[in-house]
């Protein structure tokens, strides 16, 4: 009897979150997809409508009850792979650094990844991939950084990635493999026209990564064409 992978992503109304549903879609897993508003996912829906296996769910990571509340929803579910895709990117500079959004960013991009985690280790570790990973950014990399600015967002991911780093530590007596994920500078919403790849492209590198992490390599900080980033 052949055994269907499932996959949970969040953020998978738009861009790298709706082509991860649409390519795990079109690879015969069963898709959990979650997005803050399911009434402005109408992208999301109408491949949801193409392939009876994606499951909707309206989730919004800064909810941390909502959370809880999902993973009691979905607690006869196994999650092979969880993708921890929703994240913000506020503005600022050495100008402008609004303490709202920056809490705000901590909460959606650094500690959303780790209540997911923590949320559905049951699911994880009760299925046969075990897989944890979350969308970073080679902004949160201090050897990386070159430019300056996006405060914000830099030290969200910075943060991200230590969470990552510290749950792949914690998570490996549960046989669960964790990495943060750099997309490349890609064509979305927050990545602008003038990005260098697009989604497809993207996601197909991430996924190839994610097909190849295990408890040997777990706990790196990866980018989609397969290179480890220094941290």
């Amino acid at each position: 009897m052949t055994t269907t992978n499932q996959v949970l992503i969040t953020g998978a109304n738009r861009g790298i979150g709706l082509e991860f549903a649409r390519r795990y879609a079109e690879a015969g897993w069963k898709v959990i997809a979650c997005c803050r508003d399911l009434k402005q996912a109408a992208s999301l829906q109408a491949l949801a409508d193409t392939y009876p296996d994606i499951k909707t769910y309206a989730l919004d990571v800064a909810d941390f009850a909502a959370i809880e509340a999902l993973a009691a929803a979905l607690k006869d579910e196994k999650i092979d792979v969880l993708i921890n895709n929703a994240g913000v990117y506020p503005h600022s500079d050495l100008n402008h650094a609004d303490p709202e959004q920056w809490l705000h960013a901590f909460k959606v991009n650094s500690m959303s990844p780790f209540k997911m985690a923590t949320a559905f280790t049951p699911h994880i570790a009760a299925s046969r991939l075990k897989k944890l990973v979350t969308l970073s950014s080679k902004m949160g990399s201090l050897d990386d950084n070159t430019s300056g600015g996006s405060y914000i967002y830099r030290t969200s991911k910075v943060a991200a990635n230590m969470v990552m780093k510290s749950l792949a530590i914690d998570l490996k007596p549960y046989g669960i493999s964790v990495a943060a994920l750099h997309p490349g500078w890609v064509q979305t919403e927050m990545g602008g026209p003038g990005a260098l790849i697009d989604t497809r492209a993207s996601v197909s590198g991430l996924r190839n990564v994610i097909e190849h992490l295990n408890l040997d390599n777990s706990g790196q900080f990866i980018t989609y064409d397969g290179k480890v980033i220094n941290w």
